[in-house]
């Protein structure tokens, strides 16, 4: 049996809807489609106020989009001191900081060549 292809749009998604689920803050997507010699397709960024609450967004996500798109990550980073997490899904990178975390690295600036979309949550 093959698995059947994901599209990033129904990715993104479920992971949106899985950090909304643990109250996730700022929500962002970063389109990298059109810079050269990227990665990824897509970062979708979020913060948490402690480990334990970044901690609960990686799982949240990832039994999402395991739920609801049976995917899971190729490569899951960081949650063992949970400042950073990266849950790489091929296209799709998630990053769940800390806020100090976040600030100090400032994703969006260093690709700011990227198209930003910020998220209204639903909570």
């Amino acid at each position: 049996m093959t698995k059947k292809k994901v599209s990033s749009d129904q990715l993104i998604t479920e992971v949106i809807r899985g950090i909304e689920q643990v109250k996730g803050q700022n929500i962002t997507i970063l389109d990298l489609r059109d810079i050269e010699n990227t990665v990824c397709d897509y970062f979708v960024i979020c913060e948490g106020n402690s480990n334990t609450q970044v901690s609960a967004i990686s799982g949240s996500v990832q039994k999402t989009v395991s739920r609801a798109l049976k995917d899971k990550p190729w490569h899951v980073e960081g949650e063992n001191n949970a400042e950073w997490v990266l849950l790489d899904y091929i296209n799709v990178v998630v990053h769940v900081f800390q806020k100090h975390i976040r600030s100090y690295y400032d994703i969006e600036n260093l690709w700011g060549d990227a198209k930003i979309t910020a998220v209204e949550a639903n909570y």
